[in-house]
């Protein structure tokens, strides 16, 4: 190796660990390293040029927008009261304990393929709360089966979850390509492959629940404009879809630029505070929604667009990618095979106990090297294979343990506040063969769908 290459990797490494050790500060890590990168390329004798400008131009700012929207909206759709509704309608229908905690957590999961996971959570995990304390029984199993089940629907759409975003713009897709790409079933029916099957295994864990219930209570509706804007942005982000980039378009073909999905989240909750401003006076809202925007994520991620900026143009992901793709030797479908199952069940292992946004943007420009120098082996290996391999892995591995992802830690938050303790094993009662049936379900559909013919 190089030595810029070992520089970048020892920072790299530091830099993981940091944020695994001590997670409060993890945007102060991975800015500060991308900061510490920007320095380095200002030594000449390393031949390394990284400068301020290489680094803004590194950071995704559709991705940030597309983040920052969809979370400002999605917080006065929280504050209508509208998903609560949708919820107490659903459980309405429900004969017993068993079914409303496999059509709750079925629900929950298709909220979370067009709302962050988090604030799936957040809406839906309190009802199910009350409804639990109606019945005297414990509100544990529930939430935890909310949880898992949003975390599972976060890669079944381009916004259900920062990892989808990530990965579309590594493999430069839209909106539509979740639900069709390049003629071939796209991830967003494989993930509801593997929700039925996990459905079933709610079912089956829950079958001695046949309590009835008996709920007269909803939850009104205070205002129907954010869910409308919540919608028209799905909506706006359907339609943009087909309006290919500059990259793609053909010859005098119209395109959209390269920061269009975020115009359309940023704008719609632009839309939603003028709104809620102008028309129902509500400024402590508009500034509350404006607060509590995750900005702890976003300056984690725009460090490490950085980040992963620099080590990529110093050499390292080039290198790890060789090294990962060696595993599988000459480059035939059964090294392919290989290759593709040690990073599905990688990221699976990884996920389960780091956050998996900063692993799947370090992992992605990875496979995509990894791809690249398998392909040389004579067999064309589409990259796809391995980036919707990475996102199934990275996403569901994060349901195996309490920690592996923020739901998860948002809903035992919950239950914490409300005098349940749950331990790793509790927890992992629910999450282990929940998740073991939606990652073998996804492994195998995405290897039918994309391995090299």
């Amino acid at each position: 190796m190089q030595p810029v290459e070992i520089i970048s990797l020892v920072l790299f490494v530091v830099m993981y660990g940091l944020m695994l050790g001590v997670s409060k500060y993890r945007p102060f890590f991975s800015c500060g390293a991308a900061l510490l990168f920007i320095l380095m390329g200002q030594i000449p004798s390393l031949g390394f040029s990284f400068q301020p400008k290489d680094a803004v131009a590194a950071i995704d700012w559709n991705v940030l927008m597309m983040i920052a929207g969809t979370m400002g909206t999605v917080f006065l759709f929280i504050d209508s009261k509208m998903p609560n509704r949708m919820s107490d309608a659903i459980i309405a229908r429900m004969p017993n304990v068993m079914w409303m905690t496999v059509a709750i957590s079925l629900f929950a999961g298709f909220v979370s393929a067009f709302v962050d996971n988090v604030a799936t959570v957040l809406m839906i995990a309190p009802v199910a709360l009350a409804i639990c304390k109606k019945l005297g029984i414990s509100p544990v199993p529930a939430i935890i089966c909310i949880a898992i089940s949003s975390n599972l629907q976060g890669a079944a759409t381009l916004v259900g979850d920062t990892t989808s975003i990530l990965l579309a713009k590594a493999a430069k897709l839209d909106f539509a390509d979740f639900f069709v790409d390049s003629g071939r079933v796209g991830m967003f029916w494989v993930v509801q492959a593997g929700a039925l099957l996990s459905g079933l295994v709610i079912a089956f864990m829950f079958r001695k629940e046949k309590k009835p219930i008996n709920t007269e209570d909803r939850t009104p509706v205070e205002d129907e404009v954010p869910g409308m804007l919540l919608l028209l942005t799905v909506l706006t982000l359907i339609a943009a879809s087909f309006i290919p980039y500059k990259d793609t378009a053909a010859p005098g073909q119209l395109y959209k630029p390269d920061i269009t999905n975020g115009i359309i989240c940023v704008g719609y909750f632009a839309i939603g505070l003028v709104y809620e401003a102008g028309f129902q006076n509500k400024g402590a809202l508009v500034k509350t929604s404006i607060k509590e925007l995750d900005y702890f994520t976003l300056f984690l991620l725009a460090g490490l667009f950085i980040v992963i900026g620099a080590v990529e143009r110093a050499g390292l992901i080039r290198r790890i990618g060789e090294v990962i793709a060696g595993i599988g030797g000459d480059g035939s479908r059964g090294s392919i095979f290989l290759i593709y199952t040690v990073i599905v069940w990688m990221s699976v292992i990884f996920s389960a106990f780091i956050d998996n946004i900063p692993y799947t943007a370090t992992m992605l420009p990875v496979v995509a090297s990894v791809a690249a120098s398998l392909s040389k082996g004579g067999v064309q290996v589409d990259p796809k294979l391995f980036y919707y391999g990475l996102l199934c892995g990275a996403t569901l591995g994060g349901n195996l343990t309490p920690i592996g992802a923020s739901a998860n830690i948002a809903g035992l938050g919950i239950l914490r506040k409300d005098g349940h303790e749950v331990s790793s094993g509790a927890f992992m009662r629910y999450s282990v063969p929940f998740t073991l049936i939606a990652v073998t379900s996804g492994y195998i559909l995405l290897w039918l769908i994309w391995a090299p013919k």
